[in-house]
């Protein structure tokens, strides 16, 4: 338990209005997207950049862990206070778009400003903020940023680290610094802003973020191939980008994926797919998404698509996207517990990841539907569990080594955008060596001594 006297001297710091220990605030700050629960001793929440200064000066002083929290979205466990200590909240005030500079094309945003409400201003404008986690309308820029977040625009796009310019944040002791510049060429000095980018609060607590924008595209359309097996769509998939295809999206949703969506949502999906691959073009011209859709078309066709489909209405667009967003709540036909992983490899590697992967799953006697990001080798694996015992579980998490360590050994890694918080921090000697890990945590001490920021996470000490 935090003592009293810190609760007042906090309170003195931000306002009695601001600081919370009682058990509705405390219940409510104790868990994320994981479901898993860790109460912190108290709830803070900072009115500005000061504030969030003179908090963690005077946590370093006394040894009070700290964890910043965004929107608790996250499916790793990143911002559960594992060891007590205070949550940072950012939701509460630092939730304001700063700046929109039409004239550089950038925003800048407090770490609590919402992604959609992001991209809604900069489209308003006639801008566009690609990255698009399924979080999207929850989740926040702060929370994006410290998981580098990617989304289904990350095909042709990028992820949040190809959008970060530059960065305001505080470090445990209470000094402010900056990170990167709002000019699009800067090399001098360390690149600070990319070792605070995926970080998950362990180094830096964020104040301010700017970001890259682009202009909007003026043409979109949707389009599904529909595969008799996953090996064949997933030629498609690398296959088509290599022959010039650059589409917004290419997502892919396995046979069960599709069973699921069609049984528990009733979305109309081909009943005899194999495999589908959903996703959108775009363009400034109409000829320029007409290009795209005739490269995919042939190219999917070339590797045994069995049809290709071109939504050409805003509802038929809608309806390929909501079977696609709805692909992870769907799956729990298949179990009530869900162990989900968001492996990433190399494109050309998916078609046998996918099949040592289902092997896994077999060998185990496990449902794995898969689904994801498949444009850029992001892949949700779904090792799925139905009431398990102990001993269930435990197999569960054994399916989840021998994937990781397939996904390695093939080039891959062990997350491509929910990051590595708790849940896969037990698996980080899989993907780094004893030297690697090492200077993990030298980075981490440079900027830490005392370990207050989020300890225990991506598989730093606690």
């Amino acid at each position: 338990m935090l003592d009293a006297k810190h609760i007042e001297a906090l309170k003195e710091i931000v306002g009695q209005e601001n600081v919370y220990s009682d058990k509705a605030h405390l219940i409510a700050y104790s868990y994320d997207a994981t479901r898993t629960r860790f109460q912190p001793d108290a709830v803070v929440f900072p009115r500005d950049e000061k504030d969030v200064s003179e908090i963690l000066k005077y946590c370093n002083t006394h040894r009070i862990i700290i964890t910043p929290r965004g929107a608790g979205s996250g499916f790793t466990g990143g911002a559960l206070p594992t060891q007590g200590g205070i949550t940072l909240a950012m939701e509460k005030h630092m939730n304001k778009i700063l700046e929109i500079d039409m004239e550089n094309m950038v925003a800048v945003v407090q770490p609590g400003v919402i992604n959609m409400d992001l991209q809604k201003a900069v489209e308003a404008v006639g801008l566009f903020y690609p990255p698009d986690p399924a979080s999207e309308q929850y989740s926040s820029l702060g929370g994006n940023v410290s998981e580098n977040a990617g989304g289904m625009r990350a095909a042709k796009y990028g992820i949040t680290k190809d959008y970060v310019m530059a960065l305001r944040a505080v470090r445990p002791n209470g000094d402010i610094i900056r990170a990167g510049k709002r000019t699009i060429k800067d090399v001098a000095g360390y690149n600070i802003a990319g070792i605070l980018i995926a970080s998950e609060g362990t180094l830096a607590v964020l104040t301010e973020i700017t970001l890259k924008l682009i202009p909007k595209p003026k043409f979109t359309k949707a389009y599904m191939g529909i595969f008799p097996s996953v090996e064949a769509a997933m030629n498609a998939v690398f296959k088509s980008l290599a022959a010039g295809a650059n589409p917004v999206a290419m997502e892919f949703l396995d046979s069960l994926v599709v069973h699921a969506v069609k049984e528990k949502l009733g979305v109309d999906l081909p009943e005899e797919a194999g495999a589908l691959l959903i996703g959108d073009v775009d363009g400034n011209v109409e000829q320029e998404v007409s290009f795209q859709l005739e490269i995919l078309e042939r190219s999917f066709k070339e590797n045994g698509a069995q049809e290709f489909v071109v939504a050409h209405d805003a509802a038929k667009r809608e309806e390929l996207w909501y079977a696609r967003r709805n692909a992870s709540p769907s799956i729990t036909i298949f179990g009530n517990k869900k162990l989900n992983e968001d492996i990433s490899v190399p494109r050309s590697m998916l078609p046998k990841a996918l099949t040592r992967i289902y092997a896994v799953g077999n060998k185990y006697g496990f449902k794995v539907p898969c689904f994801g990001h498949a444009g850029d080798g992001n892949i949700h694996v779904n090792v799925m569990l139905d009431n398990p015992d102990e001993e269930l579980l435990e197999k569960g998490h054994h399916a989840i080594q021998e994937i990781f360590e397939l996904v390695v050994e093939m080039g891959g890694t062990l997350s491509g955008e929910h990051g590595i918080g708790t849940s896969k921090a037990p698996f980080m000697n899989i993907a780094f060596n004893e030297q690697e890990l090492a200077l993990f945590k030298d980075i981490k001490n440079a900027f830490d001594p005392n370990n207050i920021l989020n300890p225990g996470k991506m598989g730093l000490p606690n």
